[in-house]
């Protein structure tokens, strides 16, 4: 493995747990959202920006993030990842090099 390779793959220290989203009947004709535990996967998370927004009359905080992984097919954007209580919603991704090497998942703090 290259100094480099090695380099890529040391930084990768945080274990995120990937959640898919389940939807079951409510009991009254609708359906209900939630999610699953997928598989737990080491990343690499670094903050890229932050912005407020009013929602329901008041401001939130939305922080950018930029999470990089080694590459695994079925990841998308509707899923997401959770560190403890924090909550990472998968906005778009994609393989930068094309190598699949790795996934880079840009995804947006969801705060509850």
């Amino acid at each position: 493995m290259g100094a480099r390779q090695q380099g890529e793959l040391g930084s990768m220290r945080r274990r995120l747990v990937l959640e898919a989203p389940v939807e079951t009947a409510d009991g009254l004709g609708g359906t209900k959202q939630s999610f699953k535990r997928v598989a737990a996967l080491w990343a690499q998370l670094e903050w890229l920006a932050g912005t407020e927004r009013w929602r329901e009359g008041r401001p939130e905080q939305f922080g950018s993030h930029r999470i990089t992984l080694r590459w695994r097919a079925g990841i998308d954007a509707g899923q997401r990842f959770r560190d403890g209580y924090r909550i990472y919603a998968i906005r778009a991704l994609g393989d930068p090099d094309g190598s699949r090497r790795r996934l880079v998942c840009l995804a947006e703090e969801i705060s509850r």
